[in-house]
Formats: structure tokens, sequence, C-alpha cells
């Protein structure tokens, strides 16, 4: 589904905050999938597809809100920290900033690429102060798909991040993806289940080093 001209409705957002407060996982199979270092990830199977859209909720110690943010929106940053990163930009189209981003996979599987729509907004709740990054596909035909790499065409995130009240965050993210072309599904949800925590703690390791943390 193409998002509204100008990115994201407020409802998304206020969704996404609310998600961080009370996580919202009845009404559907949600299941936990894993618990680790403080990270819960609860998963649910999309029946179109086979594939899992995954909730993560957790505690990222030592690692302040305000900075997680700046590093997570940091495309120049994480082309240093991101392994899998093949090549990430941002573009001006049209008025709205469009991201471009090839991700390595081994071999024998083709790379895949994104190209997707993001925007934060640092939000005041309740007197809580959220940050709210959200993504999702677009097509664009600026950006044309390349031979070799598969253009996944299903793509949504969305990460809110505030206080835990010490020197840490509270997190929430949102994921689904459907990487396309003939990766078995079994591997798929195998990689999804190993590497959202482990992006995570990257993303945790990755702020500490950052150079421009104040």
């Amino acid at each position: 589904m193409e998002p509204a001209a100008g990115g994201f409705s407020d409802e998304e957002f206020r969704e996404a905050c609310a998600e961080l407060r009370e996580p919202a996982l009845a009404g559907a199979d949600w299941q936990l999938l894993v618990e680790t270092l403080g990270i819960s990830i609860y998963r649910l199977l999309d029946q179109q597809t086979g594939l899992y859209e995954y909730k993560v909720f957790g505690v990222l110690e030592s690692c302040s809100p305000e900075l997680l943010a700046d590093v997570y929106m940091d495309l120049e940053y994480r082309k240093q920290w991101d392994q899998y990163v093949k090549e990430l930009y941002e573009k001006e189209c049209g008025g709205e900033k469009v991201v471009y981003w090839e991700v390595k996979y081994p071999f024998p599987m083709s790379n895949r690429d994104y190209v997707y729509i993001r925007q934060r907004r640092d939000l005041d709740v309740d007197g809580r102060k959220i940050h709210v990054v959200l993504a999702q596909s677009s097509s664009r035909p600026q950006f044309a798909e390349k031979s070799g790499v598969i253009r996944v065409k299903r793509y949504k995130q969305s990460l809110a991040i505030e206080s835990d009240g010490k020197k840490g965050s509270k997190v929430f993210m949102y994921y689904f993806d459907n990487p396309g072309g003939q990766i078995p599904t079994w591997l798929i949800n195998w990689a999804a289940k190993n590497g959202v925590p482990n992006f995570l703690k990257d993303m945790a390791k990755a702020c500490q080093n950052y150079p421009k943390r104040t």
C-alpha cells in the first residue's frame, strides 16, 4: 500500500508510541519467538506469503534515546557499522526524501535492494519524549532496478524509543520484509529471527562509537 502524499499519517506515529507503552499482541496469533539480552521478539504469520511480521520490545542499556535515534537515521555512519550494506544513500524526489539501500546476501543468493521513504518525529506524549521513525517501501521511477539484484517490493518498519528512566532506552520495533526470489521461507524466517536481535546489538554498539556523540 502506497503511503499518503507527504509520507505517514499522525495515526501511524501514535500507534508506534502506543505500542511502546503497551504491546498490542492481543486479538492476533502473535507468538513469543525469542527472549535475549533484555529483548523479546514476537512474530505473526502472514498467510499470504508464509513469512512473518515481527514486533520487538526491550531495553538497550547505556544508549540514550536521542543518540539511538540519531544513529539509526545517520545513513553515512551506518555504512561503517553495518557489514551488510553494499550501497546506501538518500535522494530528493519530488520534494520527498527517498532512501536507496542495497543489502549484501551470501553467495549463491542475489543481493536485494530497497527503495523506501522514512520519517522521524520527536514527540511529547503525556510528558514522555518519544522518538519515532517510520519507513515503508515506495515505488519510484528514479531508481531503476539493477541486473542481478532483486528489488524488495514489500518492506515496512517502525521504531519508537524513549528513556528507560536510567541511562538506556526502551525500544519498540515492528518489521516486515518480503525479500522475494527463490529463497526458502524457512531460511528467511531463520535469518529474521537471528538478524533482528543482532541488528539491535550492533546498533547499540554503534552508539558507543558514534563520532557525533555529544
